[in-house]
C-alpha cells in the first residue's frame, strides 16, 4: 500500500511513499504511538494507518506536567513529565501535542504551553521537592518548586546552579551523570507525599511511578505501569527465597518496593501517600478481594 507522512501541524509539508505487505498487528496503544487518523514513523512498517508523523523531541519546560488520554483537561491523566524530560511530539495543536514520552514510550496528550524547544539537562533535582530562588541567596524570593527527578541546564555558581529560571542550591541537586548508589534511598525521600493517580512527583505520585522514578534515577530505565513492569523489571524470585532490600513485591493492579525484608514502601490509595508498612499488613488488607494478594516477586540484578 502507498501512504503520506503528515508533518506536524504548522509545520512545512513533507511526503514520501513506502510500501505495507501483510497485515497490520495489535500493538498496545500505551506504549506505541497510533490512533485513527495518524501514527508515528516509526511504525510504518509494522502497522498500517492513513498517515504517519515524524515525531519531534520537545522539553518539559513545566514543573511537572500531566499526559492525558484525551486533548482535554478532564480526561484521564495517564502519567506525568517532569521538568526536562522529553516529549516526542507527533501532532501540535493550539493547545495540545500529541506524542510519547521520551523515557519509557508513554503515549498521550500534553498542553502545549508545557513544551519548549530541546534542552541538554546537565543536573538533576535530587530533593522531594527544591524550591527555584530568585537570586543566588536563599533569603531571595521563592519563585517555583521542582519536584525530585527534574533536570535542567545551568551551571554552578558558588553555593547555587544558575539555570535560565533562577537558581537552584547546590545540595538539591547533582549533575545528571551522577547515580545513586541506593535507589531505594530514591524511593524512600517520597515518604509522605500525596497519592495521586499518574503521577510521578510532581505533587503527588502513584505505585508504579514511584518504582519508574526511583530506578530512573539510578540509571535503570523501566515501564511506565505496574502490568508493563512485572512482565519487564529484574528476574523472578523463588517462593521460599526471603526478600531483601529493592526486590519488588507485585499485586494486582499494585507494586512495591521492599526497604528489608518484612517492609513494604509503597504509593497506594488506603493510606492516600507513600508509606512504610510491614508486607504482612497490606497482604492481610488484601486477602478479602484477591485469594493470592501476592502475584510476583521480582529482584532486580546489581
Amino acid at each position: 500500500m502507498n501512504g503520506i507522512i503528515t508533518p506536524l501541524r504548522n509545520g512545512p509539508p513533507e511526503r514520501t511513499r513506502f510500501e505495507l505487505d501483510g497485515r497490520s498487528v495489535a500493538l498496545d496503544r500505551r506504549i506505541h504511538a497510533a490512533r485513527g487518523d495518524l501514527a508515528d514513523l516509526a511504525l510504518a512498517g509494522v502497522l498500517f494507518s492513513a498517515h504517519y508523523a515524524r515525531a519531534v523531541p520537545l522539553t518539559c519546560v513545566a514543573p511537572g506536567a500531566g499526559i492525558f488520554s484525551a486533548a482535554a483537561p478532564t480526561s484521564e491523566t495517564v502519567s506525568e513529565l517532569l521538568r526536562g524530560e522529553i516529549f516526542h511530539a507527533l501532532d501540535v495543536m493550539t493547545d495540545w501535542a500529541w506524542g510519547f514520552c521520551g523515557h519509557d514510550g508513554y503515549v498521550g496528550y500534553i498542553r502545549r504551553d508545557a513544551l519548549d524547544v530541546l534542552e541538554t539537562p546537565s543536573h538533576r533535582i535530587i530533593v522531594e521537592s527544591a524550591p527555584l530562588f530568585s537570586a543566588p541567596d536563599i533569603k531571595s524570593p521563592i519563585a517555583d518548586h521542582w519536584p525530585g527527578g527534574a533536570l535542567f541546564s545551568g551551571e554552578v555558581q558558588g553555593s547555587f546552579v544558575a539555570c535560565a529560571e533562577g537558581f537552584i542550591h547546590v545540595r538539591h541537586a547533582e549533575p545528571v551523570e551522577a547515580k545513586p548508589a541506593d535507589w531505594v534511598a530514591v524511593a524512600e525521600r517520597y515518604l509522605g507525599q500525596p497519592y495521586i493517580w499518574g503521577g510521578r512527583g510532581h505533587r503527588g505520585i502513584d505505585c508504579s511511578g514511584l518504582v519508574q522514578v526511583a530506578l530512573g534515577q539510578a540509571g535503570i530505565s523501566v515501564p511506565r505501569d505496574t502490568d508493563l513492569q512485572c512482565e519487564g523489571i529484574g528476574s523472578p524470585i523463588d517462593s521460599d527465597a526471603a526478600l531483601k532490600r529493592g526486590d519488588l513485591v507485585f499485586f494486582p493492579g499494585h507494586v512495591g518496593i521492599m526497604t528489608d525484608a518484612r517492609t513494604l514502601l509503597h504509593a497506594n490509595a488506603h493510606w492516600m501517600t507513600v508509606v512504610k508498612e510491614p508486607l504482612a499488613d497490606v497482604v492481610a488488607r488484601l486477602a478479602d478481594a484477591h485469594p493470592q494478594p501476592i502475584i510476583a516477586r521480582r529482584r532486580i540484578s546489581a
